[in-house]
């Protein structure tokens, strides 16, 4: 039975073979060796590329099955900035996601999230703001962006506010890097990102939220985006 997924990432593996990194609809992340995709004449060499859709069969048991065909259906076209913000969602799946544990709601929003890419190439940053925090929705970690976590009441898009880990948004007078506008949580609840500061403090807020998922070790792409891309466009 075919099985249905986004090219991740892939790597060379030996003379004439890959690795690659699939996200599937039904089963998850699975590392798969497609044998000879790196010979010329191989039809897999110009299918198994990242941000393309295929459908793939393979074998095997153990954590690196053997892919036996692969058919393409869908190429998503990314340049320039859009191209290196999607290598950042890719790795960023790589990293946090089970191996063999199905996603489906974070597969759409992750397809959702490259075609936006692909179609806003200068304006990134709601769409991977908005697939961040669907991300950590679809991994369990919960806030409450609507309710002070100290009093119940509702957020006041005039106050400034705190995150405590394990609370939530405290309304505080402090000014810091863990300061946010009561506007801007509002804003999160709805998944707008369409204003510049608040595009800005999500990134602050997501970056901090990540962090237990995606370890100590710093992200490639990320490294990439400070060596090549303007400030206002880093992931």
């Amino acid at each position: 039975m075919e099985k249905r997924g986004f090219i991740l990432h892939r790597r060379e593996y030996s003379e004439t073979s890959l690795i690659v990194d699939l996200f599937t609809e039904h089963h998850g992340r699975v590392s798969l060796l497609a044998k000879g995709a790196r010979r010329p004449r191989s039809k897999l060499k110009g299918i198994l590329q990242p941000f393309t859709l295929v459908d793939v069969e393979w074998i095997g048991k153990g954590d690196l099955k053997t892919l036996t065909s692969a058919e393409g259906t869908l190429t998503i076209p990314l340049e320039n900035f859009a191209l290196y913000s999607g290598f950042y969602v890719n790795e960023i799946l790589t990293r946090v996601l089970e191996p063999h544990t199905a996603y489906p709601e974070i597969f759409y929003s992750y397809y959702e999230c490259i075609k936006g890419l692909a179609l806003n190439s200068a304006n990134l940053e709601p769409s991977l703001r908005t697939f961040e925090f669907k991300l950590l929705q679809a991994l369990g970690y919960g806030v409450n962006f609507t309710n002070c976590a100290a009093t119940g009441l509702p957020i006041d898009e005039k106050m400034t506010y705190q995150f405590q880990e394990n609370e939530g948004f405290v309304a505080s007078l402090l000014q810091n890097n863990n300061t946010y506008l009561g506007k801007d949580l509002l804003a999160f609840e709805a998944l707008d990102f369409s204003e510049k500061s608040t595009q800005q403090a999500a990134k602050r807020f997501t970056r901090m939220a990540l962090k237990p998922y995606l370890g100590n070790a710093p992200l490639k792409s990320r490294e990439l985006f400070q060596s090549i891309l303007p400030n206002r466009l880093k992931a």
